[in-house]
């Protein structure tokens, strides 16, 4: 293992530490720590966006929609060096940029403000169709949706249209931790790839598995991977 290698697992490592500082009420614990391992291995492993370049129109996009219980991310972002540790504490606070759902004009790297569920992906959609107006063919957009957000009609007219226009830069990341009220015949993969997009559904504390679903070709369509948690309790 190279040192390069044990600095990254030994950040991860870290984690949970840095998700502990946050404390106080509507925390959503749950929803963090669910995402916690497929956002890490998206941060640490695949995004091209840093400190340094998170400006610059050629980076990757990542966008949380599910912005409810953000610790996960927060503590990701400050491993990455977006911002500092000593944040962290103030989490939830009147005078902390850390609310309870990122706000992009006061978290360094964040690029929507979010909590309202099924507003991600139209906007990733959104973001993937202006990149490619633009001429703009590198950067990759992602997005970050709960399970329980397709129980949102704006999610579904999203995953049609993207796999209509091939939005072959699109990539979405469901989190299920068997939370949504309807479910899908077949799994949630089921539900993309009837329009079209390319699928992968893996075990979302699999670092292995969930970096080899990231990094999938899939020509000329748009991507999702279903990363499976334990069940919401």
């Amino acid at each position: 293992m190279t040192s390069t290698a044990v600095h990254s697992a030994d950040a991860y490592h870290d984690l949970p530490r840095l998700m502990g500082l946050m404390s106080g009420d509507e925390k959503h614990g749950p929803a963090a720590t669910s995402t916690l391992d497929a956002l890490w291995v998206l941060y640490d492993r695949v995004l091209r966006v840093s400190p340094e370049s998170m400006d610059d129109p050629e980076r990757d996009r990542f966008l949380l929609s599910k912005g409810h219980g953000p610790m996960a991310y927060y503590a990701v972002l400050a491993t990455k060096g977006f911002f500092s540790e000593s944040l962290l504490p103030g989490f939830g606070s009147y005078d902390s940029p850390l609310g309870h759902h990122p706000d992009r004009l006061l978290v360094p790297g964040a690029e929507i403000s979010s909590g309202s569920l099924g507003h991600g992906l139209p906007l990733a959609v959104g973001t993937a169709l202006g990149l490619r107006a633009q001429g703009r063919t590198g950067p990759a957009v992602w997005v970050l949706i709960g399970d329980a957000e397709l129980d949102e009609g704006s999610n579904h007219e999203a995953i049609a249209y993207a796999g209509a226009v091939g939005l072959e830069r699109l990539h979405t990341l469901v989190i299920d931790n068997a939370s949504a009220t309807h479910g899908w015949p077949g799994g949630i993969a089921s539900r993309f790839a009837a329009e079209g997009w390319s699928t992968a559904t893996v075990d979302g504390r699999d670092h292995q598995a969930l970096h080899e679903a990231y990094t999938a070709p899939h020509p000329g369509r748009p991507h999702v991977v279903v990363a499976r948690v334990e069940p919401k309790s």
